[in-house]
């Protein structure tokens, strides 16, 4: 049999970002539980700020009655002498019975002991206490708290607590608090607490108490508020999903409500107002024809007639916020941006400061622009002498507004804020970007540097780190990365790849490297070629036939990769490629450093005539990129198959078997320019 189960867990406001981050793993965790009790059904967990809630809609009433079956060692080795062995005794143990209870059964050619035992199904009501107790134990908040006389803990104290079977109470207890058949509506509707009477009615007495409970609707209800907002007043209002998430997950009852603020504090960059209305009040703000506006949304969970007061309550609350940014603001900017105190500032043990940082980047870049200076001028018609004075200036300034009172106060915003002050203060335009963009990209698929100067700085800013945390001894090791250095490799690799430049990695860790203490840089460069394997999206062997070529410039290896991928995935490529592989085995043990001569007048047949001839075209035709190569390449194949069908490569007479030998390998080492053909696998 089958009934309804409602498990309410009334807790105090819990946290929305220690809930939000770990809200999948209590539904699983919980249909782990049902599993492990065998008392496996389909169920939904709910939350509102004040409660944690199980619902099922059909809970089996008690276990199914099952069948243990345990097989053992063989007799022979069970027992010895008619006396039982310590194998024997132990599956005994195993089984929680004397040995003399064991039986036997014939398995095979053998006969081994055997054990059979009928386990009766429990009801599900004795067994709700334990399994709730565990789901509440696998719940890692993270910090938690504890109440009263208590030794145990949970996210927030416990308040009240009901297990329903049916309409039964089921007797649990849970951090002293015992199950009824009470719960608490909104607290503005009344503090008390409320009978359910019948279980069916639990939501509908909680919606009538201002009380949604499902988060997919309060979700729904905000968004449906946020659109007739947007269409009265004519203003677009900036939903940032996480932010909706967590006011969802701090709501039972949410109203959208529009407040407003004086418009001086509009001389503020848009990002400190708006981190100050997200980050400290949770308010979401609000844009006209693209630009700010003095007015932002909050979504209250008051219950009333009058929300005059709660938009009163919030226009004052953000105030002197944005009065102390646009303090910090002005006090900045009459400072203006300077890089003094950063001396004193720790980057990391055994990297000195970050005035020793700054030092180290600007070496860095200026290498780097070397690298790319015939670019760099042409995008940006300015001469070599002027482009490394501003490539010194944007590192300097870089990490300046570290130093600033707006960074202090809002620390997320470093380098936005340098940005705003190097504009206003009338540096190079090519500088203020480069600091705006100096950390991009920020994770996978972030927005790039919008400029291969910007992309120089963020790409110094990023060796600096790697080179210098490895020769510290600060390698990542498993999935361990505390200084996101695997992320540092992505956006170099994102950015050489965006603007088309090369990076030779052998060569400029070997350069860069003479800055640092001595360490190993050959782990260093096998870091960042891991990186690789993950930065494309191709078949893990079409990478490592493109990295067994030798080459080791990322952007070259992107685009073989991006062309030999293209090929393989054809759906006639396996096909293709049984002769190709061919070609590699027959090239295995025959050196490509050598001098592979070939002596046409060796040959014999038609066939060598026609594929020399074929080979020849082939490379001797200019192309625009790998992808053409590599087809021409494989267009090979049917003359290799004619070849392979009438010619006999290992013949007796060693000079004809050389010069066979160096055709087939000949093609071989041709592939092996852009990939080596072996490493393939389809």
């Amino acid at each position: 049999m089958q009934q309804p189960l409602l498990i309410e867990i009334g807790v105090e406001e819990l946290p929305a970002i220690p809930l939000l981050k770990i809200v999948k793993n209590i539904e699983k965790s919980w249909a782990n539980i049902l599993k492990d009790y065998k008392l496996d059904c389909d169920f939904e967990f709910l939350y509102t700020p004040r409660r944690l809630v199980l619902i099922h809609s059909a809970m089996p009433l008690r276990q199914e009655d099952s069948v243990l079956e345990l097989v053992g060692p063989p007799l022979n080795v069970a027992l010895k002498d008619g006396e039982p062995t310590p194998a024997g005794l132990g599956f005994a143990k195993k089984c929680g019975v004397e040995f003399d209870e064991l039986g036997s059964i014939q398995k095979g050619n053998r006969e081994v002991l055997f054990f059979k035992k009928e386990e009766k199904g429990s009801d599900t009501k004795e067994l709700l206490e334990e399994m709730i107790t565990k789901w509440i134990a696998s719940m890692s908040f993270g910090k938690m708290m504890r109440w009263g006389d208590r030794s145990d803990e949970f996210i927030r104290p416990v308040r009240w607590l009901q297990v329903r079977l049916a309409n039964d109470s089921v007797d649990v207890e849970l951090f002293g608090v015992k199950s009824d058949t009470k719960t608490y509506l909104h607290r503005m509707v009344n503090y008390d607490s409320v009978d359910v009477e019948d279980v069916s009615m639990f939501e509908d007495i909680l919606r009538d108490g201002a009380v949604t409970l499902r988060p997919l609707d309060r979700r729904e209800s905000i968004l449906k508020e946020f659109e007739a907002l947007e269409d009265e007043h004519n203003f677009m209002i900036d939903i940032d999903e996480s932010l909706l998430a967590e006011v969802v997950a701090i709501t039972e009852n949410p109203k959208a409500l529009v407040g407003s603020f004086d418009e001086t504090f509009l001389e503020l960059p848009p990002e400190v107002i708006i981190t100050s209305m997200k980050e400290h009040q949770r308010y979401f703000p609000v844009f006209e024809n693209a630009k700010i506006t003095n007015k932002f949304v909050v979504v209250s969970n008051a219950y009333t007639d009058d929300y005059s007061k709660v938009v009163a309550g919030n226009e004052r609350v953000l105030k002197p916020r944005l009065a102390d940014g646009l303090f910090f603001y002005r006090n900045d900017l009459k400072r203006g941006l300077s890089t003094d105190g950063l001396d004193k500032v720790q980057f990391i043990d055994g990297l000195g400061t970050l005035s020793d940082k700054i030092n180290r980047e600007k070496h860095i870049s200026l290498r780097l622009l070397a690298l790319y200076m015939d670019k760099l001028e042409a995008q940006t018609g300015k001469d070599s002498m002027e482009l490394e004075k501003l490539m010194d200036r944007a590192v300097e300034l870089a990490k300046a507004d570290l130093m600033s009172e707006m960074v202090y106060e809002f620390t997320e915003l470093q380098g936005l804020m340098g940005y705003y002050y190097a504009k206003a203060l009338g540096e190079d335009e090519l500088v203020y970007n480069a600091i705006k963009e100096q950390y991009m990209p920020v994770g996978e698929g972030a927005e790039l540097p919008s400029t291969l100067f910007s992309s120089i700085v963020a790409m110094s800013i990023k060796l600096d780190t790697l080179i210098g945390l490895f020769s510290v001894g600060k390698i990542p090791t498993g999935s361990k990365d505390p200084f996101a250095l695997r992320r540092a490799v992505n956006g170099i690799i994102r950015i050489v790849v965006a603007n088309d430049i090369s990076f030779d990695i052998d060569n400029i860790v070997d350069i860069l490297s003479s800055e640092y203490k001595e360490y190993d840089k050959e782990k260093l460069k096998e870091f960042i070629i891991e990186r690789i394997y993950k930065a494309f999206d191709a078949n893990a062997s079409v990478i490592s036939a493109v990295l067994a070529s030798g080459d080791r410039d990322i952007n070259a290896i992107a685009k073989k990769v991006k062309a030999l991928h293209e090929i393989v995935s054809q759906p006639n490529f396996k096909e293709l490629f049984s002769t190709f592989k061919r070609v590699a085995n027959i090239s295995k043990d025959i050196d490509l450093d050598s001098d592979l001569c070939i002596d046409n007048t060796l040959f014999e047949n038609d066939a060598e005539v026609t594929l020399y001839d074929e080979y020849e075209k082939v490379i001797n035709t200019p192309y625009n990129n790998y992808k053409e190569k590599l087809e021409a390449l494989f267009g090979l194949k049917e003359h290799l198959d004619r070849y392979f069908d009438d010619v006999m490569v290992n013949v007796e007479d060693e000079k004809i078997k050389a010069n066979r030998q160096s055709m087939v390998a000949t093609i071989y080492k041709a592939f092996k320019e852009i990939a080596d053909i072996k490493e393939i696998t389809v």
